[in-house]
């Protein structure tokens, strides 16, 4: 995500840092607010520069923030971020962002570090009654499998696009979406992903008779 709206900002520090699995890091510093599970903080290493906007990846109630990120080559901060070691120093905005999670069975669709806001919300105890629908290029970026798969059991399905096992549905979650016959109209879709995912995920609900009002979703450009 990326924004240069003005915030005030705050400094933290770097408490660690890690390489998830290639090009995906995880990175955290203590928690010094209060923010609602699904809400995004602008990040920036210079106090002058413009803000690029990420989800929190922790629960609401945790001693740290994490923020998941994917770097981008032709990025401006994420390959900066991915040098950051341990104790380094990131200035942050306040939690803002309407992307917030309930207590109401759902339906959660993510692609790459889309699952953020999932996490952070079933971190913060709104996974129960959920259907999470997860897909990523290769299996070892199935990260938080784990937990997921403890809270929401069966209802955890992870699609798979470029490599094949037989627990994962080979292909892209709109594959897996296209596949589905009894969508239920009466909940609530969330979306997290590209822009292409989100808009693409979005105009195949509504065709398949969800209502536009009950999809929300989240952009990751």
């Amino acid at each position: 995500m990326s924004s240069s709206f003005n915030h005030q900002l705050t400094q933290v520090t770097i408490s660690s840092t890690e390489e998830l699995s290639r090009g995906l890091f995880l990175i955290s510093f203590k928690r010094t607010f209060k923010f609602v599970a699904g809400q995004v903080i602008g990040i920036t290493l210079r106090k002058d520069d413009a803000r690029r906007l990420y989800s929190i990846c922790s629960g609401e109630k945790e001693n740290e923030v994490r923020i998941l990120y994917k770097v981008v080559d032709e990025g401006y901060l994420t390959p900066q971020l991915s040098d950051l070691e341990v104790g380094d120093a990131i200035w942050i905005t306040p939690p803002s962002g309407e992307f917030t999670g309930t207590l109401e069975p759902a339906v959660w669709i993510a692609t790459g570090t889309g699952i953020a806001p999932y996490y952070s919300m079933l971190r913060s105890g709104l996974g129960k009654n959920k259907i999470l629908l997860h897909g990523n290029r290769y299996l070892e970026q199935f990260h938080f499998y784990d937990e997921f798969r403890e809270t929401l059991g069966q209802d955890y399905i992870r699609c798979c696009s470029a490599e094949e096992n037989e627990e994962v549905y080979h292909g892209r979650v709109t594959g897996y979406l296209e596949e589905q016959h009894n969508l239920n109209p009466a909940l609530k879709y969330y979306l997290c992903g590209s822009a292409e995912m989100v808009v693409e995920t979005r105009d195949l609900l509504i065709r398949k008779g969800v209502p536009f009002g009950h999809i929300i979703s989240e952009i990751y450009f």
